[in-house]
């Protein structure tokens, strides 16, 4: 879908340029998807987290590796733009390099499973970035966390609607 191109992970050595997996509020309707997204995207498509579970979060949601899927949008980024959106988004999900103590969110390379477009069961399955919960929060979330059925964030929400949320979330 993009180009193998490498970028720099924080904290780590290159990385490859992959779509990103978003299912908070980076979803198109919701919040951060303007602040964030708008410009920076050359394709957004529904798609699928096989292998995870969704958590209610205090005003965003956080994925956690389980047996479930988690409902969410492919973002592919504009030409031009990786570098910049990667930050950026890393920053919003206070991604500090792979392990680091202060992590919110880890971002680690999954499969997405796209729906078919054509022929009927012909799932397309694509390597993204996808932000999971760090582990503090993800023994956190599995001890005590409000686990969301149907692993779909915005249900039962109104599209769009920022009252109370802070700035952050996948």
């Amino acid at each position: 879908m993009t180009a193998a191109v490498t970028t720099p992970v924080p904290g780590g050595p290159v990385a490859a340029e992959l779509p990103f997996f978003v299912y908070g509020t980076l979803l198109p309707g919701e919040p951060n998807h303007d602040l964030f997204l708008r410009g920076r995207t050359a394709g957004e498509r529904p798609a699928v987290l096989p292998r995870a579970l969704l958590y209610d979060g205090p005003g965003y949601p956080y994925a956690i590796d389980g047996h479930g899927r988690v409902h969410g949008t492919l973002l592919v980024a504009a030409p031009g733009v990786y570098g910049e959106l990667l930050g950026l988004l890393d920053h919003l999900e206070e991604f500090l390099g792979p392990g680091h103590p202060r992590n919110l969110y880890e971002r680690v390379v999954r499969e997405v499973e796209l729906p078919a477009t054509g022929a009927p069961g012909a799932a397309e399955s694509v390597r993204t970035w996808v932000y999971l919960a760090a582990t503090a929060v993800t023994r956190s979330l599995r001890t005590g966390g409000a686990l969301i059925p149907g692993g779909r964030w915005t249900t039962g929400r109104t599209p769009g609607g920022s009252e109370g949320l802070p700035p952050s979330s996948p």
